[in-house]
């Protein structure tokens, strides 16, 4: 798990797919994790997770390419 980094992070479900299947469809593997507190679900987020070696491409690649209006 140690190889995995935190890409991106949101409260919002639909984002966070968003992303996740953006960058795989860009060949970069990657995960949704839901850090949601099961108790009071409006704390925590959910998180992108990629591999190390993808972090920056990743980064870039939501930053430039994925917009929510």
């Amino acid at each position: 798990m140690e190889n995995w980094q935190t890409a991106y992070k949101t409260k919002n479900l639909q984002r966070a797919t968003i992303v996740r299947d953006v960058l795989e469809q860009n060949n970069i593997p990657a995960f949704l994790m839901d850090k949601k507190d099961r108790a009071y679900a409006i704390f925590g987020n959910y998180e992108i997770k990629v591999q190390r070696d993808d972090l920056l491409r990743a980064k870039q690649l939501i930053e430039n390419d994925i917009k929510f209006e």
